[in-house]
């Protein structure tokens, strides 16, 4: 059974991958899209920011080119590509396969990600061909667990999205309630700012919520900033653990009142 369902899994992200391959240069301009965090380094060490958090730009700049790459590695859109099967029609053969639908949307974020990750990398190396003095490469361990936390953060939006997708059920234009969650996503993950930054009265709070795990924590751990590491991954684990049973719930109720659209 174990072998069956590995084996299944494996193929899915097979064909996902190679559908992926059709559409690199649109995956290369998603890469690029995602350069926020270089600007808004721009913006910190030009304004000299960062002496009022007590961080140098070396360390700020590593902060902000680990955000880049937990970004890149963590960006969820399933809940635009749910709300267009949904109203295609689309889910009602998918109901009827031995997988739940979600593992192909999975399957198809994890195959765009490994498609993506050349052009990181190249987009990195030509951050660092100007700004040399930045460079660095954690140690194996340190890496490993930045990787273990940047999928747990994927896991966590994905997750959340998928809440969100869940929702088509009952309404056409889920994609609208996302849009809604981006905006505490934008401003509390540590995408703009380190989360160290933030006034005393936000950060006696936002540490219980999910935010600060999706991008500042897997990036503090990436660059060699402070941070609390057992205990953002115990908060990121906790997460997956209350978001699971939720999605789980509103998708047994959703699709008892599916009804197909489209052709």
């Amino acid at each position: 059974m174990i072998n069956l369902s590995i084996h299944k899994i494996s193929t899915l992200l097979k064909v996902q991958y190679s559908n992926m391959l059709e559409y690199r240069v649109e995956i290369a301009l998603w890469a690029i899209s995602g350069i926020i965090p270089f600007f808004m380094l721009n913006i910190w060490t030009n304004n000299n920011l960062n002496e009022s958090i007590n961080i140098t730009n070396t360390m700020l700049s590593r902060y902000f080119i680990s955000a880049f790459f937990v970004r890149q590695f963590s960006v969820v859109w399933v809940v635009f590509t749910f709300e267009e099967d949904s109203l295609m029609g689309k889910i009602s053969p998918y109901l009827i396969q031995p997988l739940n639908p979600f593992f192909r949307y999975l399957a198809q974020h994890i195959a765009e990600q490994i498609t993506r990750f050349p052009f990181a990398l190249i987009i990195a190396f030509c951050f660092f061909i100007f700004n040399s003095e930045i460079f660095w490469f954690p140690n194996l361990f340190i890496l490993l667990l930045s990787f273990i936390s940047t999928f747990l953060s994927f896991l966590i939006q994905f997750l959340m999205q998928s809440i969100i997708a869940c929702l088509c059920f009952w309404t056409e234009k889920a994609s609208s309630i996302e849009r809604l969650l981006f905006i505490p996503t934008l401003f509390l993950s540590g995408l703009l700012a380190p989360v160290v930054s933030f006034p005393e009265f936000v950060k006696s709070w936002i540490y219980i919520t999910p935010f600060p795990y999706l991008i500042d924590f897997p990036a503090n751990l990436l660059s060699g900033n402070p941070t609390n590491i057992s205990g953002g991954v115990t908060m990121q684990i906790l997460w997956i653990l209350i978001l699971f049973p939720l999605f789980k719930k509103i998708w047994s109720e959703g699709i008892k009142k599916y009804t197909a659209m489209g052709s």
